[in-house]
């Protein structure tokens, strides 16, 4: 079945795959913050802990918002960690840094997905995708209060 929301097809495709890779950048930090979450150690363990259970637990719903965006403006939502690792522009973590070191890499990947999300705007003013407008502005500032919290902590 057609879709006619209003906005041409070519512009929903080039919507929707900018939304692809805020779904994959959202999910692969909420994977590295996840882990974090787990292996945190040191004397800022119970604050740390419990940070990045409130951001990974954010993030997981976050997710959801995203795809249904995507699945909204009639194209099918990525979600392999292979479609993931090809799309994020948040590169997995391997081993287990230090807690100073997680908070680092955590403040970067908070401010990729706001970049990634930001990146997306000249298309969707362009189409007057307001729906889409809307969930970006409210991802970018719930990433930038987090990455500045995180901040806050390496001062």
């Amino acid at each position: 079945m057609d879709i006619n929301i209003g906005i041409p097809n070519d512009q929903r495709q080039a919507i929707a795959d900018g939304l692809s890779r805020l779904l994959a950048d959202t999910y692969t930090l909420y994977l590295k913050t996840h882990n974090y979450h787990w292996n945190v150690t040191g004397q800022m363990f119970n604050t740390l802990h419990l940070m990045f259970e409130t951001q990974y637990t954010e993030l997981a719903l976050a997710v959801d918002l995203v795809a249904e965006r995507i699945r909204a403006l009639g194209y099918p939502a990525p979600g392999t960690y292979a479609a993931y690792s090809k799309l994020s522009s948040i590169q997995e973590e391997e081993g287990v840094p230090k807690a100073n070191e997680m908070i680092r890499k955590l403040v970067e990947g908070q401010e990729a997905v706001v970049r990634t999300a930001r990146s997306i705007f000249p298309l969707v003013d362009a189409a007057g995708d307001e729906p889409t407008a809307d969930l970006l502005t409210q991802r970018m500032q719930i990433h930038e209060k987090n990455a500045w919290m995180l901040r806050s902590m390496l001062e």
